[in-house]
């Protein structure tokens, strides 16, 4: 029984080597992620005459070069959830904290719990290629917002109140009608130079242009705001239009990007046995299926659907102690946050869209029914949509064995 404790930092190791009762078998040492020492750490680690678990930290990517190597060298590798490391150190009085002394704590954690851990087994590529998608996407969706954030600013300078009338990207249609505008009218000098028939006969071009509907109503409004508005910026002044451009531009790009990723999202989960299953539950749509499927991944790692709730971090544990039995318990939030967003996200598309022979609506209109907030209410639905996602998933799964 040999525990390999790793103590993963970016581009290095610190390694410790323990027998039981603290047998030291190898003090603690430096190694680099290079093939070299990832090399010599394995050769020697098989040479031992005995059997070898190496124990790591998930550290995000930094873990991943000396995982990937070591198990391709037919190594056993655990790798611990930060959070049970963190409340595992706090035995410790003393509080101190080095590399050499967090790798021989590993190395420990892997004596004490050698036969409760489980070997890391890597996703599927589907699964592993969605995950990655998935975190590019919430990636771009904040680099979205932002460059939202930043044009409609711009805006308040030289369009006051123009969002307002043209909605921004949209993931169903995949469509900027308020960026398309500013393209095009990017100041409202632009459009009160004109007469209200020439504006509106140009705002109908462009609409059908741009294939969207085609409104007088909505050009007449527009002209309208245009009259009464007062922007602060001249549009004479040479550095407003090249600020208002760019950032349509930046914002097109942003958003370009984003619809390749969620393309090869669906293209991807279109691939999964469970994809028809999925988009036909209640509130998934075509960009909500593949988002699901990437952060729930392959259902077959869950022992059941409370394991599930638990990795979506929206269960509650019990709390008694003596005659006292807590009531008022609150979500865990010891989870994946993107999954509770994506989640939540599904929930609040149920509500909008009813169903009214769907059980998760009807849950969850139960549960507001009975007084709980509409919020708790859809996290109370989100509990059951997992457990029926995962029992359905599963049943494909079972049947083609």
């Amino acid at each position: 029984m040999i525990s390999v404790g790793i103590d993963v930092a970016k581009g290095k190791s610190t390694v410790c080597i323990l027998k039981p009762y603290g047998e030291i078998v190898s003090k603690p040492f430096d190694i680099s992620h290079v093939e070299k020492d990832l090399g010599e750490l394995a050769a020697m680690l098989l040479r031992f005459d005995d059997e070898v678990k190496v124990v790591m930290e998930a550290t995000g990517i930094y873990h991943l070069p000396v995982l990937t190597y070591l198990q391709e060298k037919g190594l056993f590798v655990a790798v611990i959830n930060p959070y049970l490391m963190k409340v595992y150190r706090s035995g410790d009085l003393r509080k101190a904290k080095t590399d050499k002394i967090d790798s021989r704590i590993i190395a420990n954690y892997g004596i004490e719990h050698w036969f409760t851990m489980a070997e890391f087994k890597a996703s599927d590529d589907v699964y592993g290629e969605l995950k990655m998608l998935g975190q590019q996407y919430r990636h771009y969706m904040k680099l979205h917002i932002m460059s939202l954030h930043e044009l409609t600013h711009l805006l308040d300078y030289t369009m006051p109140g123009i969002k307002g009338m043209l909605a921004s990207w949209n993931e169903g249609n995949r469509k900027d009608k308020l960026s398309d505008f500013v393209e095009r009218f990017w100041h409202y000098d632009t459009i009160t130079c004109l007469s209200e028939t020439e504006f509106i006969k140009q705002y109908m071009s462009w609409a059908k242009e741009k294939k969207y509907h085609q409104s007088q109503d909505k050009a007449q409004a527009i002209y309208a705001l245009a009259r009464e508005g007062i922007p602060t910026l001249s549009s004479e002044t040479p550095s407003v239009k090249m600020l208002v451009t760019e950032a349509v531009r930046v914002l097109k790009e942003v958003d370009a990007t984003l619809s390749i990723i969620l393309s090869r999202m669906q293209e991807l989960a279109k691939s999964l046995p469970e994809y028809s299953i999925v988009r036909g539950m209640g509130g998934v749509g075509e960009v909500l299926a593949p988002k699901l499927i990437a952060e729930i991944g392959d259902v077959r790692r869950f022992h059941s659907g409370k394991a599930l709730i638990a990795y979506a971090g929206i269960d509650i544990p019990p709390y008694e102690s003596g005659q006292f039995v807590g009531s008022n318990r609150k979500i865990t939030k010891r989870g994946l946050a993107a999954l509770r967003k994506v989640g939540y996200e599904t929930m609040r598309c149920i509500k909008t869209h009813p169903r009214p022979d769907d059980p998760v609506y009807q849950y969850i209109v139960k549960k507001e029914a009975e007084g709980k907030a509409k919020k708790a209410a859809k996290i109370a639905g989100l509990n059951k949509f997992l457990r029926i996602y995962y029992a359905r998933v599963k049943e494909i799964y079972t049947d083609i064995k």
